[in-house]
């Protein structure tokens, strides 16, 4: 029983560890693409919890935010996190969807108000805007 709690602390511990030099070496990278990436998961949670308290927001959009939340947070996953690189290309992916699906049914301005990083990404993933909606 002992071996089996060191043998999990040394588990975590080792998690956490990957974590914490993850998060050093995104916070080092230069201003561009890369940097927008690091953030782009954080950046999307920050969006659905803001997102979910907006009245403005259809219940549809709010349901399916709040699956892509619920799936950035759950730790079963198609591709395990800790493949480097495309271990949170699953993650990355479903949030995206789930994005450009709200981003159809709330209005743009909505969402660039709701998104806390670089806009042009946003942008450039919700695509061009809808005839007869004003560009941001």
């Amino acid at each position: 029983m002992r071996d089996w709690l060191i043998g999990l602390a040394v588990a975590v511990g080792c998690v956490a560890a990957s974590w914490l030099l993850l998060l050093v070496l995104a916070r080092r990278l230069p201003p561009g693409i890369l940097r927008d990436l690091a953030a782009f998961i954080p950046d999307c949670l920050t969006t659905v919890r803001r997102l979910r308290k907006d009245p403005r927001v259809p219940r549809r959009a709010k349901i399916a935010i709040v699956v892509a939340g619920l799936w950035v947070a759950s730790p079963i996953d198609l591709i395990p996190e800790f493949i480097p690189v495309i271990g949170p290309l699953d993650d990355i992916v479903v949030v995206a969807l789930a994005l450009r699906y709200a981003g159809r049914q709330v209005p743009r301005d909505v969402l660039l108000a709701a998104w806390p990083g670089e806009p042009r990404l946003l942008q450039r993933l919700l695509g061009p805007s809808r005839p007869g909606e004003s560009p941001p």
